[in-house]
């Protein structure tokens, strides 16, 4: 496998929990591969090569924007944002959420579909409860899906 052919881990990070980034960081380290934190305001980063924060400009779409500019086929984008998980799905990308959880073209427009609906009974006044904590069970799913993406690359 090539250097340019390696995955690169993408990470929305704007909403990223720093536990998840750990995690991500000791996998980078751990298999030699590039981590792009891409975020609308500044996020430190270990020090060294493997690890590179990207600060877009201000705006609701600007960092999901890049990330879907610059994302490969082979690449491994973390999002919590499902519009952005679609864009990235329809790429050849993968994408996962917080929760370890796979995007894929079936279950990504069907969560598109529950998030516009859930968004229309928020418009309409009705107070809803969202989504459940996330919690130490969350870390470690998120962890052990990470895990199995990233177990196919030869070091």
């Amino acid at each position: 496998m090539t250097a340019d052919s390696r995955p690169i881990l993408w990470v929305d990070a704007d909403a990223c929990p720093k536990s998840l980034k750990e995690i991500i960081y000791r996998a980078s380290f751990r298999l030699q591969l590039q981590v792009f934190i891409v975020a609308n305001s500044y996020m430190q980063v270990p020090p060294g090569p493997l690890v590179r924060s990207i600060q877009v400009n201000a705006g609701a779409d600007e960092a999901d924007n890049y990330i879907v500019d610059e994302v490969r086929p082979q690449d491994i984008v973390i999002t919590a944002d499902i519009p952005l998980a679609a864009r990235v799905v329809e790429k050849g990308s993968v994408a996962i959420d917080h929760r370890g959880d796979r995007y894929t073209e079936e279950n990504v427009r069907e969560r598109l579909s529950i998030r516009d609906f859930m968004k229309d009974v928020r418009d309409s006044g009705i107070v809803t409860s969202g989504p459940p904590p996330f919690g130490p069970k969350d870390v470690e799913r998120f962890a052990n899906s990470l895990n199995m993406l990233l177990a196919k690359i030869k070091p």
